[in-house]
């Protein structure tokens, strides 16, 4: 198997990159594991890292025209993609950090602050451990994991208005907020897998085992 982690100057490519080799190992999958934001990596991967960290329109003006074409034209054949943190993100329609920011258009929603967490007295960035709400057996992502069971959560904005059906995981941080999200062959954790510990190896380990 080939899996690319996307190089777009932004940060956590190495850690992302380590975590899949491991998820790798533990699956007994034999995998190459590459940084590259190379056209020929990307067409040819067998799946797609997207990690994030940082602000949504700094991690879109990464991205560029360039490697957005690149990774619609590769998801659109049917590559799993998996974006982390502010690479969930940028799956939705459009962020409101640093004013409004086109994203990918793959799945509803938008990313704005979380406004209702701070109106609850609660500090930002939501940052720690937190609980995730699943139903069992849904989806192949949480296979393995129980309900109650903790990622790892760094942001200050999270996605808003996105459609139910798109819903894999939440948590609960002054509101529902969405934890994991799949459409498709594309899914996304809010929280950061590869710092996660067996919770995000577990899940990584289940995307590449993944087919829509």
């Amino acid at each position: 198997m080939r899996i690319v982690v996307i190089d777009y100057n932004g940060g956590n490519l190495a850690s992302a990159a380590q975590a899949a080799r491991k998820a790798a190992i533990r699956k007994g999958i034999e995998a190459e594991v590459v940084i590259s934001r190379d056209a020929n990596d990307i067409r040819t991967a067998d799946r797609l890292i997207l990690p994030g960290q940082g602000a949504f329109a700094d991690c879109a003006q990464g991205l560029g025209p360039e490697l957005r074409g690149m990774l619609d034209t590769a998801t659109a054949s049917g590559t799993p993609f998996l974006g982390i943190c502010v690479g969930m993100q940028l799956m939705c329609d459009y962020g409101l950090e640093h004013g409004r920011t086109e994203g990918l258009g793959w799945i509803s929603g938008n990313i704005r602050r979380m406004n209702e967490a701070a109106d609850a007295g609660l500090r930002l960035p939501h940052m720690g451990w937190n609980t995730l709400d699943f139903v069992p057996g849904a989806h192949l992502l949480t296979d393995g994991l129980t309900p109650g069971n903790h990622g790892y959560f760094v942001h200050s904005y999270a996605l808003h208005d996105g459609a139910e059906s798109d819903l894999v995981a939440t948590a609960h941080y002054g509101t529902r907020v969405p934890a994991i999200v799949a459409r498709g062959n594309r899914c996304g954790t809010q929280f950061h897998v590869e710092k996660s510990q067996d919770v995000g190896l577990t899940i990584l380990g289940n995307f590449l085992r993944w087919t829509s």
